[in-house]
């Protein structure tokens, strides 16, 4: 019962199951943040060690997706990238290692994408030929320039995002909401399970979504109307992190940091990691956040355009939401990002 861990990712899942036996010593999970690379590297690497190990093949299992096994190292980078002497190095002698429990051992590595060009570098050769016992599984976002050499050294697994259908059908089968909010919470989620699950907890998901759809009807061609409805927009985003207890946890962190640093005194002993970490952690929900209300305003120009509305500036509403989304990815100034996007699109009655 594994790989049912693993929603909505059929043919990732298939490819998996059938290197299991015979694997190789390299693999790349490309696929957005959500869509259920960590989780399948943990049944993977648990299904791994088992095939190796018939006989403790349940334990391996159960410890390699509870991040528990001594012979499944997961490497998390720590700031906003994967660096040389800090990360790649330590991971190179890891490789070197015996397992400590069976025949296999398998390193995770995390957010692969962030990583720089001298730690890519440094772990090449590792990666093209690591120890017959040592197996890497590398998650990514996207494949960045400076590593598709890596990439042609690994066996490339695609994640695509996650379907709302198999996003709401985990959703009311682990009984965190019913059918009718599952919908509505996994159309908002944009193909990320773990965003799904997070907004289960969100009661104000409606009024941020209200408040998109509504947004076209605010408008009137002036830089006046745009600028208020921004500023309620971003207003809304800023809500979120709370509704989603983000900045609670982060300011939790924080205190715990400070009371520990003030009892040691150790200062500055992880703090610019967490800061980092916190920064990241933010922006993602602000991105996800965006991506959600352009995806709403999309889908209230469609509505437009299929109840008759065939105005020249209608039509081309989602091109230019289209492109909005796309420039998420180089993380524009937010506010200009959605002045310029409001002021192309025209306005809606209702």
């Amino acid at each position: 019962m594994s790989w049912d861990r693993v929603i909505g990712q059929s043919e990732a899942v298939r490819r998996l199951q059938a290197a299991v036996d015979t694997p190789v010593h390299a693999y790349l999970f490309v696929g957005p943040a959500g869509a259920g690379k960590r989780q399948a590297a943990l049944v993977f690497a648990g299904e791994l060690l088992a095939a190796a190990d018939p006989e403790g093949a349940e334990r391996h299992r159960r410890l390699a997706v509870s991040e528990g096994h001594a012979d499944v190292h997961i490497l998390d980078p720590t700031g906003n990238n994967l660096r040389r002497d800090e990360e790649a190095e330590p991971l190179i002698i890891q490789a070197s290692r015996s397992p400590v429990e069976g025949k296999r051992k398998v390193l995770v590595v995390n957010r692969f994408h962030t990583a720089t060009p001298a730690a890519a570098a440094s772990l090449l050769k590792t990666i093209e030929e690591p120890p017959e016992t040592t197996i890497f599984v590398l998650l990514a976002e996207e494949v960045a320039p400076e590593h598709v050499t890596i990439e042609s050294r690994c066996t490339r697994v695609d994640f695509p995002p996650v379907a709302a259908d198999a996003i709401a059908e985990s959703l009311v089968s682990d009984g965190l909401v019913d059918s009718e909010r599952a919908a509505v919470v996994a159309a908002a989620a944009g193909g990320s399970v773990q965003r799904a699950r997070d907004l289960t907890k969100d009661e104000r998901l409606a009024t941020r979504r209200d408040a998109w759809w509504g947004a076209p009807s605010r408008l009137d061609g002036t830089g006046a109307a745009v600028a208020v409805v921004v500023e309620e927009l971003r207003a809304l985003i800023d809500e979120a992190s709370e509704s989603a207890g983000t900045g609670e946890r982060h300011r939790a962190e924080l205190a715990s940091l400070d009371e520990r640093e003030e009892q040691l005194g150790m200062r500055g002993s992880g703090r610019r990691d967490l800061e980092a970490r916190q920064r990241r952690e933010l922006r993602q929900l602000r991105t996800d956040e965006l991506r959600f209300g352009l995806s709403t305003l999309a889908g209230r120009y469609r509505e437009a355009i299929i109840g008759g509305d065939e105005r020249a500036g209608v039509l081309g509403a989602a091109s230019h939401i289209r492109a909005t989304h796309e420039s998420l990815k180089r993380n524009p100034n937010e506010a200009l990002a959605l002045q310029a996007l409001l002021l192309k699109l025209p306005a809606l009655q209702g």
